[in-house]
């Protein structure tokens, strides 16, 4: 059983690498962008290192954060729009590089990867916090309300990591252009937690409460 999912994890790791670079540098057309480079060291070293961490520590979680599968109609939806966010965003970014079209000085460019770096961590501590994770909406079996850690200030905190490491995503490889194109996914994410609290407050024990308990979605006082 850990043998096989040792292997899906290592080809869907290998193919994420390949496809991002694809994607980032057949239109910069040229292994020259550092920028390029930068995101995917500061992406993948430390995806690999939680991988590895999860398959010693928490082979279930890493399952569930494995499978992508969406069974709910509406979340279907939500990623392909999320896929063609990020296609259109890696590609622009790797045009703008290759003509000039509007690139971030160097200094901006390592206090984008510094922001990633940091919701990483961010996103690291939730996993540890919450091992119901599941890259798909729905009600696992026991489930029960996370409400302590960051769980206490907001109700998504995973969603909080992950959009700050999106939009820093085309800040790293310096173009503004991509991160315009990026801001579309704060609609998409926004549609996504609505879809998820209406399966969990209809299916998880306790999520109405936790609701009224916790106020906020992904940024405390704001939203």
């Amino acid at each position: 059983m850990y043998k096989d999912l040792l292997k899906q994890a290592l080809a869907k790791f290998f193919l994420g690498v390949i496809l991002l670079g694809l994607l980032i540098f057949l239109p910069a057309w040229s292994f020259h962008y550092w920028q390029g480079w930068l995101l995917m060291g500061i992406l993948f070293v430390p995806m690999f290192i939680a991988g590895l961490v999860m398959m010693a520590n928490n082979p279930d979680l890493l399952r569930k954060r494995l499978n992508a599968k969406e069974q709910e109609a509406e979340q279907k939806t939500v990623v392909k729009l999320s896929g063609a966010l990020f296609i259109a965003a890696f590609v622009v970014a790797g045009l703008n590089w290759r003509f000039g079209w509007w690139v971030l000085p160097d200094w901006a460019v390592w206090v984008a990867a510094g922001v990633f770096l940091g919701s990483y961590l961010l996103y690291a501590e939730v996993l540890r916090e919450n091992t119901y994770l599941s890259r798909t909406i729905e009600v696992q079996q026991n489930q029960k309300v996370i409400d302590t850690g960051l769980y206490g200030i907001v109700r998504h905190p995973m969603y909080m990591a992950t959009t700050i490491l999106f939009l820093a995503m085309p800040l790293v490889l310096a173009s503004p252009i991509s991160f315009i194109i990026m801001l579309g996914y704060i609609p998409v994410i926004a549609r996504r937690i609505g879809n998820e609290e209406k399966v969990l407050e209809e299916g998880l024990e306790g999520y109405a409460e936790y609701k009224e308990k916790v106020k906020y979605r992904i940024l405390p006082f704001i939203w």
